[in-house]
């Protein structure tokens, strides 16, 4: 028995990015920032801060897109994934990632902005190959539902 998951609690470190794969699907990234904090042996207080990159599928990157924004606090659960790839140069590259489950924001909408429109539920397109759909599967998301 394995398990793979991981819970943070932090801002954004920028907005996120909602793209479109090849086969219709929805993803979105960004990045959250955590920190920690302690006191050494002699005594100074010390910070350390770790940067996570974020990537929703689905109506969770839809509603991530639309609702996150960069310094926004946001609770993210979902598990690690590592992927590899090469540079045009040849120069081999990884990066660890949240694959996100779920999403709640944690304070409210910068005051004096605009209201969002409601995400509008589209028809399930299948992901691309080799990627999971991590949304919030097949139910209707509704305005009223999102916990701002």
């Amino acid at each position: 028995m394995s398990l793979n998951r991981a819970q943070i609690i932090g801002n954004l470190t920028r907005d996120p990015e909602l793209r479109n794969t090849t086969n219709g699907q929805s993803v979105t990234n960004f990045s959250v920032a955590t920190s920690s904090q302690w006191t050494d042996t002699s005594g100074q207080k010390q910070e350390r801060t770790e940067y996570h990159s974020i990537v929703a599928w689905g109506k969770l990157a839809e509603i991530c897109s639309q609702y996150l924004g960069k310094g926004r606090k946001v609770f993210v659960e979902g598990r690690l994934q590592t992927r590899d790839w090469e540079t045009p140069d040849g120069q081999k590259r990884q990066r660890t990632e949240i694959i996100a489950d779920n999403m709640i924001m944690l304070d409210k909408a910068p005051a004096g902005g605009i209201a969002p429109a409601p995400v509008q539920p589209t028809a399930s397109s299948a992901p691309e190959a080799g990627a999971v759909d991590q949304g919030v599967g097949d139910q209707e998301i509704r305005v009223e539902d999102i916990p701002f």
